[in-house]
C-alpha cells in the first residue's frame, strides 16, 4: 500500500471513529475531541498531509521491563531481560481501536500485552492507566488480552492506575489488581456510556442541500433509534443502543470486582467518579467503595505483580505435585 492511500487511511478513520459509535469516557475528554473534529473536517491536518511513512511517525511503543522491585532498574526489552522480570505497557489518552497518526490503538497495545504474557523471560505485567476512557470498540482488544494474559498464559498483570475512568476503569478491573499511583490526583470510576450525534442538516439546509433517506417498506425498523434521537426523541437509543451496553459494563465490573464493591454507595456503578484519598469524605474514598486495591507508587504495584507472581509458582508447583 503506498504512502498516499496509507495517510488517508488513517486520516478518515480516525474521522470516523471519533464521529461515530458509543462512547466509555469523562464528558471533558469527549469535549476535547471537539477541536480534533473540526480540524480533520476542514483538513487541517498541521502539515501531516505531506508525504510521511505513518509506521515511522510514532514514537516506538514504550515498553520497559523491571527485573528487579524498583521501575528504576529497566531494560527496554523482554529478549535482554533476565527472568522472572515484570513488563510495564502504558495505556494512556483517549482509547481507541486502531491506531492513528499519533497514537497507539488497543488492537496494538493488546498485541504488546500478549507479547509480554508470552514471553519466557516475564512472570508478570503492570498496566501503566492514565486514561478518561474512550470508543466502546476500544475495550474487547485490552480485556481480551488480559483474560489471555491471566487464564493461558497464568501471569498476573496490576494495574497501577492515575485516572482510569470508564472505559478505562474497565480495563483496570478485568487485572490482578488495582493499585491508585498517589493519593492527589488518582481517581477512578465513571462506570456509563454516552453517545453523541451530530445532526448537521440545518448547516446543509442553508448551502441549499437537501437530504432525502428512505428505507424498503420491510426495513422500517432500521435506524429507528438515530432517525428518532435526530429528532430530539432519545428514549429509543438510550433503551436499544446505551442501556445494553451500560449493563454489560456494570456486570463487567461486578464480576471482576465481586464483593469488594460497596453497593450501598450512591452511583458506584452509575457514573460517579472517586478519588483514591477523598479528602472531605474518606468513606468514598476509591479503596473503601471496592472500586481498587491499594494506593502506592508505580514501583508498589511492580512488587504486587511480583507478588502475585511468586504466588501462582508456588500454586502451580503444589498443584502439580
Amino acid at each position: 500500500m503506498n504512502d498516499f492511500v496509507l495517510r488517508k487511511q488513517w486520516q478518515f478513520l480516525l474521522i470516523s471513529q471519533i464521529m461515530r459509535g458509543n462512547w466509555f469516557i469523562l464528558p471533558d475528554f469527549a469535549i476535547a475531541q471537539n477541536n480534533s473534529i473540526k480540524q480533520l473536517l476542514n483538513r487541517d491536518w498541521g502539515g501531516m498531509d505531506q508525504a510521511t511513512d505513518l509506521s515511522k511517525s510514532r514514537e516506538p511503543y514504550p515498553v520497559a521491563v523491571v527485573a528487579g522491585s524498583s521501575s528504576a532498574n529497566a531494560f527496554s526489552s523482554f529478549d535482554d531481560a533476565p527472568k522472572n522480570s515484570t513488563a510495564i505497557l502504558p495505556l494512556k489518552g483517549t482509547m481507541l481501536k486502531y491506531g492513528t497518526y499519533c497514537s497507539y490503538g488497543t488492537e496494538e497495545i493488546a498485541a504488546k500485552m500478549i507479547a509480554a504474557g508470552a514471553h519466557k523471560n516475564i512472570s508478570s505485567l503492570v498496566l501503566d492507566i492514565d486514561s478518561g476512557g474512550g470508543a466502546v470498540d476500544a475495550v474487547a482488544p485490552i480485556t481480551q488480552a488480559i483474560a489471555k494474559i491471566r487464564q493461558t498464559f497464568k501471569k498476573p498483570i496490576v494495574a497501577s492506575v492515575d485516572l482510569a475512568a470508564s472505559a478505562a476503569y474497565w480495563s483496570a478491573s478485568a487485572c490482578s489488581k488495582i493499585v491508585a499511583n498517589n493519593d492527589i490526583s488518582a481517581s477512578v470510576g465513571s462506570i456509563g456510556v454516552m453517545t453523541s450525534l451530530y445532526d448537521m442538516t440545518k448547516y446543509y439546509d442553508k448551502m441549499g442541500v437537501k437530504f432525502h433517506t428512505i428505507y424498503a417498506p420491510e426495513s422500517d425498523y432500521k435506524n429507528k433509534p438515530f432517525e428518532l434521537a435526530i429528532e430530539g426523541k432519545y428514549d429509543e437509543i438510550k433503551q436499544e443502543q446505551l442501556s445494553p451496553l451500560a449493563l454489560a459494563f456494570q456486570n463487567a465490573v461486578k464480576e471482576n470486582r465481586g464483593e469488594k464493591l460497596n453497593m450501598e454507595i450512591p452511583g458506584l456503578l452509575n457514573g460517579r467518579m472517586f478519588f483514591a484519598k477523598n479528602n472531605k469524605d474518606s468513606a468514598l474514598n476509591a479503596k473503601a467503595v471496592g472500586l481498587i486495591d491499594e494506593v502506592g507508587s508505580l514501583d508498589v504495584a511492580i512488587l504486587q505483580a511480583r507478588d502475585l507472581a511468586k504466588s501462582n509458582f508456588v500454586f502451580n508447583y503444589v498443584n502439580n505435585l
